[in-house]
């Protein structure tokens, strides 16, 4: 299972969301540093001297991860360069390889943050390589190999999904769940990532006391579509409730379901842990009619929006998220993970204690998020960084 776990184990993640190359200027021919060695390298030049690359996906295809390089690019100004990755970006990752080589040919870029690091990405990185071999990149949403990507990025990340399976029936106890839904299809459940999730899930609400049922739905890439298996979601969730009550907690394994989810959970007064991917921007404001223009990436805004809304629903402490978007967070911890490699304060191209530091900041402080490693069939990759943050109890904050 382990090994299935690591090569599979951002499938279901980037599937649930998401010309010729520019010149590239030449650089020094030293010999490129493997990444998670603990020498210290204080960079070229004066720090005021250096720029952090962005590169993220386009508003359709990652808005929450584009909103955090516009928000970056807010905060630190000319400091911050930002560029795209096509929406297509399996089917085109020559483009994707050449926006990271035109953010790379600007001898300033000292640093690269790439969120969601989609297919392609390790390909950029070692085209980057063959003239920036003192480039450092930080990788968040890996979504190839990951003993390829470790081996080519500085710094991995990746939201802990398989440790999902024991916090998200723990929360919906904590909510006051007897039972717990699981929506899903063959084709999620044929995930490896997904199948040990749900796996713990199982064994998680047996200890906890609480009831799973396995609830087939319609897979949205089947004959019915996304609306199809919407639909199934606003009519299936009232006869859960009829059957089961109100104390039944719901999860699907499908962005597409999530919205319909939540407004079917809001009217009936049932239990909403998490969703499948942890964020307030995901499903949240489309499903509670949230006008987001002009607060775009303004995360304390969205949260205190969906608690207004949640609490004139009487809903306070029933329904639940993480208490930062998960893309977001790589986003902001790569960019200020960069400046304290370029501005000299980390032990190295790899120092966790400075990468575990500020990605509590982000979260909400010292233990709000639990960082393990990657382990790959018994072997720790030590650049590889899972990431489970705290969860906010809409209503209770």
């Amino acid at each position: 299972m382990s090994l299935l776990i690591a090569s599979l184990m951002v499938i279901s993640m980037v599937g649930c969301r998401s010309g010729e190359a520019p010149e590239e200027t030449p650089g020094e021919e030293t010999p490129v540093e493997e990444p998670g060695e603990e020498t210290p390298e204080e960079p070229s030049g004066e720090a005021e001297d250096y720029k952090i690359g962005i590169i993220t996906g386009t508003v359709s295809q990652g808005e929450e991860e584009y909103q955090a390089a516009q928000n970056m690019l807010k905060k630190y100004g000319d400091k911050i360069v930002t560029a795209t990755y096509p929406d297509n970006f399996s089917s085109e990752t020559e483009t994707t390889i050449a926006n990271v080589v035109s953010l790379a040919s600007d001898p300033a870029v000292k640093a690269i943050v790439f969120v969601q690091a989609v297919p392609g990405a390790a390909a950029a990185i070692d085209k980057v390589r063959e003239t920036r071999p003192d480039m450092l990149f930080v990788s968040g949403v890996a979504a190839e190999d990951p003993a390829t990507i470790a081996s080519k990025s500085d710094i991995v990340m990746l939201v802990d999904e398989i440790s999902m399976g024991r916090s998200i029936p723990q929360k919906a106890a904590e909510m006051g769940a007897k039972t717990f839904i699981h929506y899903s299809f063959a084709r999620h459940l044929s995930y490896a990532t997904i199948a040990a999730r749900r796996e713990l899930m199982i064994d998680e609400c047996k200890k906890l006391g609480i009831e799973f049922v396995d609830v087939n739905a319609p897979d949205p890439t089947g004959d019915a579509g996304v609306s199809g298996a919407q639909q199934f979601i606003l009519e299936d969730v009232p006869r859960q409730i009829q059957q089961y009550g109100k104390d039944t907690a719901f999860f699907s394994t499908n962005c597409a379901m999530q919205e319909p989810l939540i407004r079917s959970i809001l009217e009936q007064g049932a239990i909403y842990p998490q969703q499948c991917c942890p964020s307030p921007y995901h499903g949240y404001p489309a499903a509670l009619n949230v006008n987001v223009s002009g607060h775009e990436g303004d995360v304390d805004y969205m949260l205190a929006s969906i608690d207004e809304v949640l609490t004139e629903y009487g809903q306070e402490g029933r329904m639940s998220t993480w208490s930062v978007p998960i893309n977001m967070l790589m986003v902001e911890a790569g960019v200020d993970y960069a400046i304290e490699f370029l501005e000299g304060r980390t032990s190295g191209r790899v120092d966790e204690p400075a990468l575990t530091k500020i990605v509590n900041r982000i979260a909400g402080g010292e233990g709000s998020a639990q960082i393990t490693h990657f382990n790959e069939g018994g072997v720790k990759l030590d650049n590889y960084y899972m990431i489970l943050c705290d969860f906010y109890d809409f209503g209770d904050n």
